[in-house]
């Protein structure tokens, strides 16, 4: 077992975990933040994402153990401030939802597309930064729409 200290959605966390124990499964089952979804467990599917120290993740790949002394932000943590309002928002009211599976890790995801983008409009830009999260139900066709939406209007704003 090995110590860890790290701040979760704005509070201190210090716990005694495993050295091989994920990040994913330590949010998941230590802390009850389930948004944080398991997919495939690899990398691959983008179920996972969380972010560590500002920077998306795949939080089945990073070991609590590698996050002590770092800002972890999860769906939860992230939507309860307010940040994804609007994306949320625009996600609903284009059906990009669907099955929900998906949706946390596709909403980090895209809030770091719109963060850094320098032209978030560009349809073949958002479905390059969001191709490693998964999504079997929209055809991400409405997911493009949802971001590129939130863009116009954050421009007008």
């Amino acid at each position: 077992m090995t110590a860890i200290s790290l701040i979760v959605n704005g509070e201190r966390v210090e716990a005694e975990v495993p050295a091989r124990l994920h990040l994913a499964d330590f949010l998941r089952e230590r802390l009850g933040l389930t948004g944080t979804h398991l997919g495939c467990e690899h990398g691959v599917c983008g179920a996972c994402t969380v972010r560590l120290d500002g920077a998306i993740v795949r939080g089945c790949l990073v070991l609590a153990v590698q996050a002590e002394g770092c800002v972890v932000e999860t769906i939860e943590g992230v939507s309860d401030s307010g940040e994804l309002a609007d994306l949320q928002e625009a996600f609903w009211r284009r059906n990009a939802l669907q099955c929900g599976y998906c949706t946390p890790g596709m909403m980090l995801a895209a809030a770091d597309f719109l963060a850094h983008a320098p032209d978030p409009t560009d349809r073949a830009a958002i479905r390059a930064h969001l191709s490693g999260n998964y999504c079997r139900c929209t055809g991400y066709e409405a997911i493009v729409d949802a971001v590129e939406a939130t863009a116009r209007a954050r421009r007008a704003a």
